[in-house]
C-alpha cells in the first residue's frame, strides 16, 4: 500500500491551512471547520502511522487495515491480524517470497515457536521445518532502519549453537545474509542466497 507523496503533501498542507484559519478566527466561525478538520486530520495521522519502507524483496499484496488509531497487517500464518511495525513489515515480506519463489510451505513455517537457550525462551522470527520435522532455516529480521551488525549475527548464532539448524537468514529488508553450517566440520560459509525447499526440504 503506497500513498504517492504529491498527496501525501497535499493533505499535510490542507490539515495545516484549516489549524491556521482556526486559530485566526478563534471561536466566531469554529463550528465552520468543526466537520472539514477532523477528516483531514484523521488522514493526517493514518499517514504519518503507515508510511512503510520500500523493500529489496518482491511487492505482495498485503491485507492492511486501520483500527483505533492504529494499523494491522494481517498475518497468513497465525491468521490474524498483528500490529503493522517495521519488523513486521519485513517479515511478512519475507513469508511471501519464501512461499510463493522458493517454495516453502507455509505450513511449515512457525512464527510463535519458540526456541530456548539458557533455560530462556524466546519467540522466533521465523522457524522453518522440512517434512521428516526437522528444523531447517532460522531467520533473523530486523527493521529497515536497522543496521545488521556483528552482534545480530552473533545473536543468532548463539541461538543456533543448541539447536543445530543448517540454514541462517538475516535481513533488514533491504540487506540479505545466508548462511550454511556445517556441524561435523564446525564451519561455517556465506551464500548468495537461500536453497529453494526443493533442495533442503
Amino acid at each position: 500500500m503506497r500513498i504517492l507523496p504529491a498527496i501525501r503533501s497535499i493533505l499535510i498542507n490542507r490539515s495545516n491551512q484549516l489549524i491556521e484559519r482556526s486559530n485566526d478566527k478563534g471561536e466566531k466561525n469554529h463550528c465552520e471547520e468543526s466537520y472539514e478538520f477532523p477528516f483531514f486530520a484523521e488522514i493526517l495521522v493514518y499517514l504519518c502511522m503507515f508510511s512503510p519502507t520500500p523493500l529489496n524483496l518482491p511487492p505482495f499484496k498485503a491485507k492492511i487495515s486501520k483500527k483505533n488509531n492504529a494499523v494491522y497487517i494481517f498475518d497468513e500464518l497465525r491468521k490474524k491480524e498483528l500490529v503493522l511495525t517495521p519488523e513486521e513489515w519485513v517479515r511478512q515480506h519475507w513469508i511471501n517470497y519464501l512461499a510463493l519463489i522458493k517454495n516453502y510451505p507455509k505450513s511449515l513455517m512457525n512464527i510463535e515457536g519458540g526456541l530456548k537457550l539458557n533455560n530462556l525462551q524466546r519467540r522466533s522470527d521465523l522457524l522453518i521445518y522440512n517434512s521428516k520435522g526437522h528444523k531447517v532455516v532460522l531467520a533473523e529480521f530486523k527493521a529497515p532502519h536497522i543496521n545488521i551488525t556483528q552482534k545480530v549475527f552473533e545473536q543468532i548464532a548463539n541461538y543456533n549453537s543448541v539447536h543445530r539448524i543448517p540454514y541462517l537468514l538475516v535481513s533488514n529488508g533491504i540487506n540479505h545474509y545466508y548462511c550454511k553450517v556445517d556441524f561435523d566440520n564446525e564451519s561455517y560459509q556465506f551464500i548468495e542466497e537461500l536453497p529453494d525447499y526443493s533442495e533442503i526440504g
